[in-house]
């Protein structure tokens, strides 16, 4: 099947099956491998992409689905050497500890400032319940989108 979609601002045109997962596309196909697979149910969120600006499980969707949509991975953020402020934060909060479920958490964390720049703690809270972090507890993941979206009000 004929596909043609913007990921990370770069216009697509490919082939690919009607039953290949959009994870599959990404990460073995296009080689953006930031996005990961945990669980392949929808339950982790480390496959977590935006599509046409919303937190989707890129595990849960077939690739035909992309299909006439914007996309956006974790690789998609930075703008060449210069990080996002999402991702600074959570190199400065100390939220990253193995770095699995963090694509996931910067994803699903982006789709939430992108709709309100002045989240309260429950609305983080809220916005990343569908990523799974077994390392940090969540506290330095909450605090660093806090001070991305902070830093993204003052610029």
């Amino acid at each position: 099947m004929e596909l043609e979609f913007i990921l990370n601002g770069e216009a697509v045109r490919m082939d690919a099956p009607p039953d290949m997962r959009a994870l599959d596309l990404i990460r073995d196909v296009l080689g953006l491998t930031g996005t990961k697979e945990g669980c392949g149910r929808g339950e982790c969120g480390a496959c977590t992409i935006l599509v046409n600006g919303v937190a989707v499980n890129s595990c849960l969707i077939y690739a035909p689905k992309l299909n006439g949509k914007t996309v956006m991975t974790v690789e998609g953020l930075a703008r060449g050497e210069k990080l996002h402020p999402l991702q600074k934060a959570f190199l400065d909060e100390g939220a990253v500890q193995c770095g699995y479920c963090t694509p996931g958490m910067l994803m699903s964390a982006k789709a939430l400032l992108d709709e309100n720049t002045d989240p309260t703690e429950e609305e983080i809270e809220e916005a990343i319940g569908g990523n799974i972090c077994r390392c940090t507890g969540y506290v330095k993941i909450i605090k660093a989108v806090q001070r991305a979206a902070k830093e993204m009000r003052d610029e």
